[in-house]
């Protein structure tokens, strides 16, 4: 945990990046490596009764590490994202409370 779930964007380019980035957030969060998820989901946007481009969204489910981690971590998500080519990304945290997060039937 952390899970990093990306929408509008290509697989493709973000493979490239996924190595650096996840190093990165391993080192600013301090989890274990095995904790953090990157998913690339497809999407499709519409606007207006038809399908658009739509734009990189990442959305970061996470128990709350603070303002100082989370501007750290959307920092290197940003940067990772320009990396792959996308020049402007929208992130968004959602945050978890242990007490509702199980695994394997037993919560945090």
């Amino acid at each position: 945990m952390p899970q990093l779930l990306l929408r509008g964007v290509e697989t493709e380019k973000i493979l490239p990046v996924s190595t650096e980035m996840l190093d990165e957030l391993q080192g600013i969060i301090g989890c274990p490596r095995s904790d953090l998820t990157l998913e690339c989901l497809t999407s499709t946007f519409i606007l207006d009764g038809q399908r658009s481009k739509g734009y990189p969204f990442v959305e970061i489910a996470w128990f709350d590490r603070g303002q100082e981690v989370q501007d750290q971590v959307a920092l290197a998500v940003t940067k990772a994202m320009q990396r792959a080519g996308y020049e402007s990304v929208d992130i968004m945290f959602t945050p978890l409370e242990k007490n509702r997060y199980y695994e394997n039937g037993q919560h945090f």
